[in-house]
């Protein structure tokens, strides 16, 4: 049995389809005690991170996200072929898939509308000063719009 859930690369995933892996992986597991788990990623490999901190959590094998997240760096200490979650948004959905699990988050199945986007002050990120901030949307992980420079 060969299941596909993947998304972009250096995103991370919606709430909804880390539930949808780690409820797939639950269940191939509990059906037959020989049952493995084989997890294959193209390019970053902090992505496995995330599906194994996350099911690590949701399995019960670490009892916080914390906890999910720091087993998976020591392995990664151990054994060098494991990337640890190094993105901050992988992260932060790793804590949030444990407030789903602990019933501290709900999921908002209503539409979201993006009315302005503000920004307070200039950021200094060129060597003269300034920037040139651009604005790039996605909807369902697939950009809509870009914004001119």
């Amino acid at each position: 049995q060969v299941l596909d859930f993947g998304w972009p690369d250096l995103h991370t995933p919606a709430l909804e389809k880390i539930c949808s892996i780690c409820k797939a992986m639950d269940t191939w597991l509990n059906a037959a005690p020989h049952n493995v788990v084989v997890l294959h990623n193209k390019g970053n490999r902090g992505r496995l991170g995330v599906v194994v901190a996350a099911y690590m959590h949701y399995s019960n094998i670490s009892a916080s996200a914390d906890q999910a997240l720091d087993r998976f760096a020591m392995k990664r200490f151990y054994e060098d072929k494991v990337v640890p979650v190094g993105q901050p948004s992988q992260k932060r959905y790793i804590h949030y898939f444990s407030g789903l699990l602990s019933g501290s988050i709900k999921m908002n199945n209503k539409p979201l509308f993006l009315h302005h986007v503000i920004m307070h002050g200039i950021p200094n990120f060129e060597s003269k000063g300034g920037c040139r901030p651009f604005l790039k949307i996605y909807q369902a992980m697939q950009p809509v719009y870009t914004s001119g420079i």
